[in-house]
């Protein structure tokens, strides 16, 4: 038996959101903590990424936070 040893495939990024929380004393939004919610994979071609989301938080759909892309580090092997 033989496999081949491909290297695995890992995301370019973690899509987090992080929901508006209040208004601090100089009128800015304040946020929670952020919670991870999918990712951004490599397309075979090298050109762009895949955005997959496990969920969509009802806060983004009604423009009540912020979404944070965090890059992983693939050259460590992963997030």
């Amino acid at each position: 038996m033989s496999q081949k040893s491909e290297p695995k495939n890992r995301p370019l990024y973690r899509v987090s959101f992080a929901r508006k929380t209040g208004v601090d004393e100089k009128g800015n939004d304040t946020l929670g903590p952020a919670r991870e919610f999918g990712s951004v994979w490599p397309r075979r071609d090298g050109k762009g990424g895949i955005l997959r989301l496990d969920h969509i938080p009802i806060e983004l759909t009604q423009n009540q936070g912020v979404v944070f892309l965090f890059p992983t580090d693939t050259a460590e092997g992963g997030f």
